[in-house]
């Protein structure tokens, strides 16, 4: 059988399939391999329109993936896209796993990837390490793990990111506090949503990514919420793109706050910050 018939792209190298462990190794694919690559194609249609309209606007184009783990997604985002461009635009994986980060290296370097570079760091560390550009185009963070997906947040805003793709992951900070918090503030019958630790643990998560887009808007930036279909597998399938518009801030940062503290949370202001008074 052809490699077309498992539905892989035409200019998609077989070869990286293989070591990714989507195809095997004489080129088949099983049923849990075919829902792998439906689910990381799904994706990249998502993030393909971004990297044409940086390509159109400016040329080269730098992209940052953070919790990179096995890089399944810079690899595929630089063979179906990247390496046909023929320039200097560059894909960097972080990850803190130094034998996922070795894998990596050794894996470009059989398919000639040039463009590629993994940094065994992590996302907080990445926003001063001098082994980055001091601005990248576009970040990317899939289920990077609790605070990290804030942190590639925060990478993404001090590097002037245009674009910033996240599937949030594990988020436990807001539901600690919230937990931490539930006694000081039992008058207010919204602590009802979360009473129980269960819907503790689910009203956290929701809240926390909520917190993330009206971040994001304090910046400036548009946000746009979707569902990752297809991600049967995986629980958090929540995809938040935002899009550097320069949009007005100060109605987002207020509401950013007015939600802080209405939930008694406003000790989380400096992990999901808005913009100084001034430039709101």
């Amino acid at each position: 059988m052809s490699s077309k018939s498992y539905e892989v792209r035409p200019n998609q190298s077989v070869e990286l399939l293989k070591e990714l462990h989507i195809l095997t190794r004489d080129g088949k694919m099983n049923q849990d391999s075919r829902r792998k690559l439906k689910q990381v194609y799904h994706l990249f249609q998502f993030i393909e329109p971004l990297l044409k309209d940086l390509n159109e606007t400016k040329g080269e184009l730098t992209l940052v993936d953070h919790g990179a783990g096995k890089s399944y997604l810079g690899f595929i985002l630089y063979d179906l896209f990247v390496k046909e461009l023929r320039d200097n635009s560059h894909i960097y994986g972080i990850e803190t796993r130094e034998e996922l980060v070795t894998k990596s290296e050794e894996l470009a370097g059989r398919l000639g990837f040039k463009g590629m570079s993994f940094l065994n760091l992590s996302v907080a560390e990445s926003i001063t390490s001098d082994k980055l550009p001091p601005t990248v185009d576009i970040v990317t963070a899939l289920h990077a793990c609790d605070t990290a997906t804030d942190d590639a947040i925060r990478f993404a805003l001090e590097k002037h990111a245009k674009y910033i793709v996240v599937v949030p992951c594990c988020q436990a900070e807001v539901a600690g506090v919230l937990r931490r918090n539930k006694g000081k503030s039992l008058a207010n019958a919204l602590t009802e949503i979360w009473r129980h630790p269960l819907h503790t643990r689910e009203f956290g998560s929701q809240i926390t990514n909520v917190l993330r887009c009206l971040q994001l808007e304090a910046h400036g930036y548009q946000v746009n919420v979707t569902e990752l279909v297809g991600w049967e597998h995986s629980m958090k399938n929540e995809l938040i793109i935002a899009t550097y518009k320069d949009l007005p801030r100060r109605r987002p940062a207020e509401r950013l706050n007015e939600v802080m503290d209405t939930l008694g949370i406003a000790e989380l202001r400096e992990r999901f910050y808005a913009e100084e008074a001034g430039e709101v």
